[in-house]
C-alpha cells in the first residue's frame, strides 16, 4: 500500500492548495479518511453532520466534496439537492462515499449531480486516483 502512495504521489502534481470538503458522521471513518487525505497533502475540512455544510463551505470554498449519503441531521440525497438548486456551488464536484451498496442508491446519487460513487470500505488508491482525475480537469 505504501508503494502505491508513493507511486501516486509521483504520478500526479501536488494539489496543496486544493481543498476537500468531507461529510462523514462515523468519527473513525471521519478520522481515517481526514489524516489519509492530509497525507496526499489536500487541505481537508471534515464535518460530522450536514446542518453545518452551507457556513462552512462559503468559508472553506472547497474544490471537491466527499459526501456519505448516511448523516444523522440530513440525507445525504437532500443535500445534494440542495446543492444543486444553487447555482454558485452546482460547479463542485461531489463523490459520495457511502455504505449503501445498491445500484439504485447509485444511480440517485448520479442522477442528484454526483460524479462518482465508492461504495464502502472504499479502495483509497481509487479515490486517490479519481481525486487527482477531477482536479486535474479542473486545472485545464
Amino acid at each position: 500500500m505504501t508503494d502505491q502512495l508513493i507511486n501516486i504521489k509521483q504520478q500526479f502534481p501536488s494539489h496543496r492548495d486544493k481543498r476537500i470538503l468531507l461529510i462523514e458522521d462515523n468519527d473513525i471513518n471521519r478520522m481515517l479518511l481526514s489524516d489519509y487525505l492530509s497525507y496526499c497533502r489536500y487541505e481537508v475540512q471534515s464535518l460530522p453532520e450536514g446542518s453545518q455544510f452551507f457556513s462552512i463551505i462559503e468559508k472553506f470554498q472547497p474544490n471537491l466534496i466527499l459526501l456519505d449519503l448516511k448523516l444523522p441531521d440530513i440525507d445525504g440525497y437532500s443535500l445534494l439537492e440542495k446543492i444543486q438548486q444553487r447555482s454558485d456551488l452546482q460547479y463542485i464536484p461531489i463523490f459520495i462515499v457511502s455504505a449503501f451498496a445498491f445500484k439504485t442508491d447509485q444511480e440517485k446519487a448520479m442522477k442528484l449531480g454526483a460524479r462518482r460513487y465508492f461504495v464502502k470500505p472504499v479502495n483509497l488508491t481509487e479515490l486517490i486516483l479519481a481525486i487527482e482525475e477531477e482536479l486535474a480537469c479542473q486545472c485545464i
